[in-house]
């Protein structure tokens, strides 16, 4: 287990509970348990060590034994670095542009297109199309050197000709060597935020990142936000913006998106889009010259329209302050992460894509787990955290139930909650009694609850509601909906529909399904714990009767059970991480 210092007690009991050998804390041969607090009070003490003595390089405690219980040091060894300067100017989190900058940028009160072009394959065109088509309301400029009508736009060829204090942000679409010019003139009209597309900054070069240099400072003398360069666009669904150079703008919703990679951006909106879990925010922080993911985070935090952050990043320049601002953030709001460049291979990509320094991949996870971060593998997996965080309540505790229609699926999850941080629910004797009133006698009596055939009309979800307002259960997971109406499906598709009393069988499966959907998210909001529903057809048939209800519902329908289980640990970690806290 690593964490970056400093550690506080709680960060320390969590590094022992990460151990994959903290069973031999136990008690082992007649010796008793080893103190696991004194193990804790040494952690802590060596990480008020370090920072009291900024000059020491290492403390290496070999071999640390336990006598009795208790820990005791045999051997010390202290790497002592005279030469090392401390700045502590660098130590904590670098200041972020403040609220009335941001609402520039995401609540803009008029856009500007620079560089827009007529030619459709060109960004000036699609970024002005794709603000107009997303139904921004407010005052629309743009910028075309040979004044060509754009859209129905007619654009002017110099930002000096558009009226004073319309406008406040400024997207830009123009070569680099066009843009300090650019920026001197929009400031001039009163704009206060530009989202910079345009490449050959500090991704290209020595001479690059010297433009890239004198760009942050002129948007700095002139009071202008500056996001980007090298970026895709920035979304906002609470003003119908959706100023970026390619597709998707999602579903309205309470996701805040912050990535070093555009194409990470579009990645989570389209997944917005698939499963119907909305944005609030999204931005391409490009090469962060200005403005980096955690100065957009750290302003999600605060954002009335955003539930949760979440975020790609591809290296942290500072790790120090990064890791202060996102515990930080992570107290307020919860955040999901995922990180390119884990690996040397993807340290090298991510160093040409963005320009960025990648940082130890154990000390980030590390750093992830102490301040609270949520930190995914995959794209997919980052989304449907987020989507969770977003639209379902934190679980009270680890235990989990199972209840399914088919036995198959319910091993499988069983397997994967018992090799994850959760826990696979007892049934306690009053909850099995009022189950049996509920199945035949042929239902598993068990965790996974397998009906085992047994429905009615009204079984599911009087069974679950049961469950699920048990004190000793936490959360459940519910497979198996969908199966009817994708009978439905084929007998709809087939030769024979509606005749041979189809159409009414067919109308009672779809409408079967929807309520199982309906319900869940009541039942859910009632007893304020976790329901997950997991069904492949959320992706094979996303119009079957029971994902589709799932949308409605706003909530996520998982693809797999594994992924349902997935989702459901990350909102344990941090429900016990706020416990852990005094945070709840």
């Amino acid at each position: 287990a690593v964490r970056p210092l400093p550690i506080t007690a709680v960060d320390a009991a969590e590094m022992l509970d990460q151990l994959q050998t903290q069973a031999l804390l136990g008690p082992f041969r007649g010796e008793p348990a080893v103190d696991r607090d004194a193990v804790v009070a040494v952690l802590a003490a060596l990480s008020a060590a370090a920072e009291a003595h900024p000059e020491v390089a290492a403390i290496d405690l070999n071999p640390l034994i336990v006598v009795d219980g208790a820990p005791v040091a045999v051997d010390a060894l202290v790497e002592v670095d005279g030469s090392a300067a401390v700045d502590e100017a660098t130590g904590g989190p670098g200041a972020r542009p403040d609220d009335e900058a941001f609402r520039a940028l995401f609540e803009p009160a008029g856009v500007i297109v620079a560089g827009a072009s007529s030619h459709p394959g060109k960004f000036g065109f699609v970024s002005l199309h794709n603000v107009l088509a997303a139904g921004y309301g407010d005052a629309v400029a743009a910028t075309n050197r040979d004044r060509a009508e754009v859209l129905g736009i007619s654009t002017v060829a110099d930002v000096a000709e558009l009226p004073d204090a319309t406008y406040d942000l400024l997207f830009v679409c123009t070569p680099a060597a066009a843009n300090p010019d650019l920026l001197r003139a929009a400031a001039a009209k009163g704009v206060r935020a530009a989202f910079v597309t345009s490449a050959g900054y500090g991704e290209a070069g020595p001479e690059g990142i010297a433009a890239q240099a004198e760009l942050v400072r002129l948007a700095d003398e002139l009071g202008i936000l500056l996001a980007g360069p090298n970026g895709q666009g920035v979304v906002s669904t609470p003003s119908s913006l959706c100023a970026q150079i390619v597709a998707p703008y999602p579903p309205a919703g309470s996701i805040g998106v912050a990535s070093q990679s555009g194409n990470f951006v579009s990645s989570f909106l389209n997944y917005a889009v698939q499963t119907g879990v909305g944005i609030s925010r999204a931005v391409s922080a490009g090469n962060a010259a200005a403005v980096g993911v955690a100065d957009y985070l750290d302003y999600y935090a605060d954002d009335p329209a955003t539930s949760v952050g979440l975020a790609y990043v591809e290296g942290v320049a500072d790790g120090r302050g990064f890791l202060e601002r996102m515990r930080s953030v992570a107290a307020r709001k919860p955040l999901v992460l995922v990180k390119g460049g884990a690996t040397s291979g993807g340290q090298r990509a991510a160093a040409s894509h963005t320009g960025s320094l990648a940082t130890d991949d154990r000390t980030f996870d590390g750093a992830c787990r102490q301040a609270g971060i949520t930190r995914a593998a995959t794209v997919e997996e980052a989304f449907e955290a987020a989507a969770t965080f977003a639209t379902q309540p934190l679980p009270r505790g680890p235990r989990v139930v199972v209840m399914t229609t088919a036995g198959g699926w319910g091993v499988v999850t069983a397997d994967a909650i018992t090799t994850s941080d959760l826990e696979l629910a007892t049934l306690p004797d009053d909850l099995l009694a009022a189950i049996d009133e509920k199945l035949p006698p042929r239902w598993s009596r068990n965790n996974p609850v397998d009906l085992a055939g047994g429905e009615t009309r009204d079984t599911i979800p009087e069974v679950l509601a049961l469950i699920a307002a048990h004190p000793e259960v936490d959360a459940v997971i519910q497979l198996g909906v969908g199966i009817q109406a994708n009978q439905a499906r084929l007998m709809r598709d087939g030769r024979f529909y509606p005749d041979h009393g189809l159409e009414r069988i067919v109308a009672f499966h779809e409408r079967q399904d929807a309520r199982y959907a309906t319900e869940a998210a009541r039942i859910s909001d009632e007893t304020g714990k976790p329901i997950l529903l997991a069904t492949e057809l959320a992706v094979a048939d996303p119009d079957n009767a029971a994902p589709a209800a799932v949308r409605a519902t706003g909530r996520l329908c998982y693809p797999s059970a594994n992924r349902a289980v997935t989702a459901l640990e990350h909102a344990w970690r941090r429900a016990r991480w706020l416990a852990a806290r005094g945070l709840t």
